[in-house]
């Protein structure tokens, strides 16, 4: 054991003997020559790249030798890229030390440096070495380094931190020189000094990490600008801008140019920012190379928007997917661009094909820049349009790369955008939807057999005959008069997993002349709101057509849309708007300017009652249910519109603003075609110049409110209150004025009955009832005319009946 310690310990003095030069500092006469010594700085290494401090800086270098003379200096030239330069090399004297164990290496080494003291006095310990079980067949060492200095002021010990890589390639090379003799020697060609101090955050941040946030940063608008337009179209207010005149087009333009200096102003900003806390990444690079470089990925970014909004119908679903997109194809990007670009081995036009994603475009071109940040510390100049004819350079690839597709995706984005939008559900878009659900196995009712069913329950309607034959006349003879006409429309929605198809309307015929009001009556799922979402193009119908002012549904929307204004069912309004921004915007699209928008505004306003109490500076977001439904009239009515369509307008209203609102429509409508659905019969007797019954997709009656009433109300209707023992006396009563009377109601004492008008005459009704009750205790009656809320449902249940037994 004895001899294996002795053994040991003379190959460490050998080792530690060859460790530091005894050559003298005049041998080293060049920047090669500096290579192979231990070298060190008294700079703690914050200022350059990893290019060793000393090389780029005013300071001397230091060589670590066993022995030093007080004068011991050279200088050698050096060069550094495109830079010539005379650099000082000081000797610096270091003590090698033994240790007997690796605990007390350890505890030296991490006492923390410049606080270390031996018995020989101050020692800053700049490197340990655990030899372990090293020998003259085997070398095992452990280096050990204090990792915890962060000390950055130059006084005491010159000799600042040392490079861990020089330190080991040192001692591997004293091993060496004892195994094989001085002439011997290993040197690396190339390292990089890790661990080592953070040198130039800022840099090292921008070129190597920044590649990937800066991509995060730049398509970070992208989820908002998706947003946005998906915002409008799920509730439908790309389709209200579009029905008070808003063509596609114009629309395109606008949002277009908003993004557009939304973006610009955006990257500037972060450009600017980016210079001003001194980042190299924007500093050094070309101005001008940085704004086309990322103008040009801005506009790609924007036609991407409009593109992938084109494929959703739900805010949270675009934004989720948009996310999930910027983040991931950044991350997939960062790993598979930089790997193939520095692994070398991946050929460079199978990059360039990869960069026609316009993740790993954008990803190269920042990648370009970073790299010309990091080559700065060194040349000076970051990339110049110059550089850009340097085939290592892909930039020029990038900025070719993304113009092109921006051209290429601006007319598909807009086609795609312009199918997708309403009116357009037969687009190429709509129709792949379609297939992709379609059930293959699953039997689908064709429009056909809807009219074969429709046939014979409408034969037996004189009114729905008479009104078809007039469409035909108006169509034959092309009559002017008319500004709706509706020829056998139909809609039908096809099941889904399984459910049988829906027939919503069921070949409606309707003739609508100027100035007239149409009111359509049906119980819920009628289809009131389904023909009404047809002619203000929400949906397509399946088959039949309407004319608007002579222009087809089917064909000529954006026509029909220039001269139309529509109150839908649900209230489509921005919430961050007031309720006069809201009436300003759709008068300027019904051609309202100045003084004559502000006028027409208040009108509007006044009409429904919402122009006092601060009701127009609102934000829509404070109203209530009412006042938005008051706004939503008003929006529809402002303009020239000569066809107006109301989707039950009075809903949540107050008896006072519903009396406001129906004089605002009867005002309305002297010029005006107005189609109204409704459930209130107050509202379309006092409203509707004819009235037509809807009860599952098909008509059932049309005329005027005392036509209606004529024909389905001939009878009256006598109520009659008792006790419930005398019930049956009260029904002897009836049968007695009118036998052919028919009972309707009856609960608890209480009886309905109806009497036809030919039978009986009011006075022997009052005389009846008179004689009655002396000799039965009646606690009410009364004797009514037919009322339209009892034509409604007669109708509506004599239709139910036929469909149940059909």
């Amino acid at each position: 054991m004895f001899l294996k310690q002795l053994t040991l310990l003379l190959c460490l003095t050998g080792i530690m003997q060859n460790l530091f030069r005894s050559s003298p500092l005049s041998n080293l006469s060049d920047y090669t020559s500096i290579s192979s010594p231990l070298l060190g700085t008294e700079l703690p290494g914050f200022t350059t790249g990893f290019v060793e401090p000393a090389f780029v800086s005013d300071r001397p270098i230091y060589v670590l030798e066993q022995q030093c003379n007080s004068s011991d200096s050279v200088t050698v030239p050096i060069t550094i890229g495109s830079v010539n330069a005379q650099k000082e090399i000081k000797c610096v004297q270091g003590l090698p030390l033994w240790r007997n164990s690796s605990r007390t290496i350890n505890d030296e080494s991490f006492q923390g440096y410049r606080k270390g003291k031996t018995a020989e006095g101050i020692n800053e310990i700049a490197m340990a070495y655990d030899f372990q079980d090293s020998n003259e067949k085997h070398f095992n060492i452990l280096a050990l380094y204090n990792s915890t200095y962060q000390n950055v002021s130059y006084i005491s010990m010159p000799f600042g931190l040392l490079r861990i890589p020089r330190s080991l390639n040192a001692v591997s090379n004293a091993y060496l020189q004892l195994v094989q003799g001085s002439g011997v020697q290993m040197l690396l060609d190339f390292t990089k000094e890790m661990p080592k101090q953070a040198t130039r955050v800022i840099i090292n941040f921008s070129s190597v990490l920044g590649p990937l946030f800066f991509q995060w940063v730049v398509v970070l608008l992208f989820p908002v600008m998706v947003t946005y337009l998906v915002y409008e179209k799920q509730h439908k207010l790309r389709t209200m801008m579009k029905m008070h005149g808003l063509g596609d087009g114009p629309y395109w333009i606008i949002y277009y140019l908003y993004f557009l200096i939304f973006s610009t102003v955006y990257m500037i900003v972060f450009v600017i920012f980016g210079s001003i806390i001194g980042v190299d990444f924007f500093k050094i690079n070309d101005y001008s190379i940085q704004f086309v470089f990322f103008f040009s990925f801005i506009n790609l970014q924007i036609v991407l928007a409009f593109l992938a909004s084109s494929f959703f119908s739900k805010v949270n679903t675009a934004q989720a997917i948009a996310y999930l997109y910027i983040f991931g194809s950044g991350l997939i990007a960062g790993n598979l661009v930089r790997n193939f670009i520095e692994g070398g081995k991946f050929p460079r036009h199978w990059i360039t094909v990869l960069e026609i994603i316009p993740a790993f475009s954008l990803y190269r071109g920042l990648y370009e820049l970073g790299q010309y940040a990091i080559a700065a510390s060194e040349t000076g100049t970051g990339m110049r349009w110059s550089d850009l004819n340097d085939h290592t350079n892909g930039m020029r690839d990038v900025l070719i790369i993304i113009i092109l597709e921006w051209l290429v995706l601006l007319p598909i984005a807009y086609y795609f955008d312009h199918a997708a939008s309403v009116g357009h559900t037969s687009s190429p878009l709509a129709t792949i939807k379609r297939l992709l659900k379609k059930d293959p196995t699953s039997r689908r009712i064709t429009v056909n057999e809807i009219a074969d069913k429709d046939v014979n329950v409408e034969m037996e309607k004189l009114d729905i005959i008479t009104e078809r034959e007039t469409v035909d006349q108006v169509l034959q003879q092309q009559t002017c008069g008319y500004a709706v006409v509706c020829d056998d429309l139909k809609k039908v929605y096809h099941g889904k997993d399984g459910n049988p198809d829906k027939f919503a309307v069921r070949g409606v015929s309707l003739a609508l002349l100027y100035g007239e009001c149409l009111g359509i009556l049906g119980p819920n799922g009628a289809g009131k709101s389904s023909f009404i979402s047809m002619l203000i193009g929400f949906v397509k119908p399946t088959s039949g057509n309407a004319f608007v002012r002579g222009f087809s549904i089917q064909n000529d929307m954006e026509k029909i849309y220039n001269s139309m204004g529509v109150c839908p069912q649900n209230d489509m309004l921005w919430e961050t708007l007031t309720g006069r921004e809201h009436l300003q915007f759709y008068g300027r699209l019904k051609g309202h300017s100045g003084s004559s928008l502000d006028l027409a505004v208040d009108e509007s306003l006044r009409s429904v009652n919402l122009l006092h109490g601060g009701a127009p500076d609102k934000q829509v977001k404070k109203y209530s249910g009412g006042m938005r439904r008051r706004l939503s009239v008003a929006i529809s009515l402002i303009g020239d519109a000569k066809v107006v369509y109301m989707d039950e307008p009075s809903t949540g209203l107050d008896p006072a603003s519903r009396k406001s609102l129906w004089s605002a429509v009867k005002q309305a409508k002297q010029d005006r075609a107005i189609i109204l659905t409704t459930h209130s019969m107050e509202e379309a007797e006092t409203l509707c110049d004819r009235l037509c019954i809807m009860v599952d997709g098909s008509l059932q009656c049309i005329g005027t409110p005392k036509e209606l009433i004529a024909r389905y109300g001939g009878y009256y209707v006598l109520t009659m209150t008792t006790l419930p023992e005398f019930e049956q006396e009260v029904e002897n009563l009836v049968r007695k004025i009118s036998p052919s009377a028919r009972k309707v109601y009856n609960l608890s004492g209480t009886q309905k009955y109806e009497l036809l008008k030919q039978d009986v005459r009011i006075a022997d009704v009052f005389m009846a009832v008179e004689s009655f009750k002396k000799r039965v205790e009646v606690q009410a009656w009364g004797l009514a005319d037919t009322t339209m809320e009892d034509v409604f449902i007669k109708v509506a249940k004599g239709a139910q009946l036929s469909e149940e037994l059909s």
